[in-house]
């Protein structure tokens, strides 16, 4: 006996998803066009693909249509210090070199540079007066030309006086981090404070992904340290929970032995 057949349409669907007719990343057909196709109602064919989105085979995008899932492996971020830099997991080189790790490509945009006032929630981390000038260098990152991940940093107005290129609107190849030891601000270490939220409509446009909140977005807020104390840098980082692994190390841990399974097994 034949069930019902919005499960039929999905099923259909699921196997050339499978087979690779539908290539990942795809647009399905229309709703117009399946309910064509299989002389179905609207209701049967929104069924079909409310199934196939449950089981996280497609997303829609608002205005744009239903696609077929990327199934793309996790990319696993160390949070704790690298011995030998002295940089934090996610930022510069060391984010570079596990992506690259990875068999992947990172790759950075140009910095979007800014003096502003510092809002609460970045006077408070800093520990500043609201209002306050603060420099902000923000850029979009990505791994293999997809986008991956929002970063912005924050630092004193104040600090420019002693690392002026902290204004400049170009990258700073060396590292933030390296660039402002070499000026006598050196780094001794950072707290990182760690949100998992939904997305919002810049993060949602920025990452392609449907407005359901079945995505959500894990948000790293990193308050840097210098060596007298003084919270010299705020960097907030968002990425994409579905795509990102974390690891923390605490003592003497053997890097090849404190690797994450990138499967999400």
């Amino acid at each position: 006996m034949a069930g019902p057949l919005y499960r039929e349409i999905a099923d259909e669907l699921r196997r050339k998803i499978d087979s690779g007719e539908l290539e990942q990343g795809s647009r399905l057909p229309t709703e117009n066009e399946l309910i064509a196709l299989h002389r179905a109602s609207r209701n049967t064919v929104r069924g079909a693909i409310k199934e196939l989105t449950t089981g996280g085979l497609v997303y829609t995008l608002h205005g744009k249509g239903t696609f077929v899932t990327e199934q793309v492996n996790p990319i696993v971020t160390t949070l704790t210090t690298d011995p030998k830099t002295g940089s934090g997991g996610g930022e510069g080189r060391v984010y570079t070199a596990e992506v690259a790790a990875s068999g992947r490509e990172a790759t950075t945009s140009a910095p979007r540079v800014e003096v502003q006032k510092a809002k609460p929630a970045v006077a408070d981390s800093l520990r500043i007066p609201e209002g306050t000038d603060v420099i902000s260098r923000h850029e979009q990152r990505f791994v293999d030309a997809r986008p991956w991940s929002l970063q912005t940093s924050f630092y004193p107005r104040s600090l420019a006086e002693r690392a002026p290129r902290l204004l400049d609107p170009d990258a700073i190849d060396e590292g933030t981090v390296a660039y402002l030891r070499e000026n006598g601000i050196e780094q001794a270490g950072y707290r990182d404070a760690i949100e998992v939220r939904s997305p919002n409509p810049t993060e949602t446009e920025f990452f392609s992904i449907p407005t359901d909140g079945r995505i959500q977005m894990v948000e790293i807020y990193r308050v840097a340290f210098d060596q007298d104390q003084n919270r010299v840098r705020l960097t907030v980082t968002v990425y994409r929970a579905d795509r990102n692994r974390f690891m923390i190390n605490v003592g003497n841990v053997p890097i090849s032995e404190g690797l994450l399974p990138t499967n999400g097994g």
